[in-house]
């Protein structure tokens, strides 16, 4: 019997997202299944589906602000009290640089996410620009391979990736992030949006929900 597959669609500025991330690459619910991370562009997502941003919709910006935090602390996701700065951010260059990481480096795209997310949402630091992530950049691929990444990030083939990959997550239905594909080991495909569905998606892939721990946290016992 094959093992259960999870595709998660990504944007790093999501806190949504963000939380998201960190519990399938953090949780031992995830050990028995093969996940893959994928960079897409939100605002892209949101144009073609007509959407509003959040943040223009009328008491939806402080309650965004308000649960990302119940969630990270039930789940003992690091997150700052405050948003990052200038958020929300126009992020296309961030994740443009994050496909060329996908293309060029796929072994280090989890790293990426990983840090691109801690310095936005738990240190508050703006990541948007190709200038910004640069030195951070740097650190994780060392200055040789960093300026090859950020300049194949300003490349048409990027370019075309980023928005074949946006295209891709709108094929199969997403309206936001995070979007999850989930595929069980029966290969059963079932979609879900939004961080509060995690539990669902660990049901259909057939996988066991962990135990309250210092890893997990007790978010877990919040889901349905």
């Amino acid at each position: 019997m094959t093992r259960p597959s999870l595709v998660l669609y990504l944007d790093v500025v999501s806190p949504f997202a963000y939380l998201a991330f960190h519990v399938v690459r953090t949780s031992p619910a995830f050990e028995q299944c093969d996940v893959r991370f994928v960079p897409v562009f939100l605002g892209g997502i949101m144009k073609a589906c007509g959407n509003t941003p959040p943040a223009n919709i009328k008491n939806k910006a402080e309650w965004v602000g308000k649960e990302r935090l119940r969630w990270a602390r039930g789940f003992n996701v690091p997150m700052a009290n405050e948003m990052p700065s200038g958020f929300p951010r126009n992020t296309i260059q961030v994740q443009r640089a994050l496909s060329a990481v996908e293309l060029l480096h796929p072994e280090n795209l989890t790293e990426t996410f990983a840090t691109l997310y801690h310095i936005s949402f738990v240190e508050r630091k703006d990541i948007h620009t190709l200038d910004l992530i640069g030195p951070i950049f740097s650190k994780i691929f060392g200055e040789t391979q960093a300026k090859e990444i950020l300049t194949k990030a300003t490349s048409d083939e990027v370019k075309k990736h980023l928005t074949a990959k946006t295209e891709e997550a709108l094929a199969e239905g997403s309206f936001g992030l995070p979007w999850f594909v989930a595929t069980n080991a029966k290969g059963d495909k079932e979609c879900y949006w939004g961080f509060d569905h995690l539990a669902q998606v660990v049901d259909h892939l057939g996988l066991e929900r962990p135990q309250p721990s210092i890893v997990s946290g007790r978010g877990w016992r919040a889901m349905l």
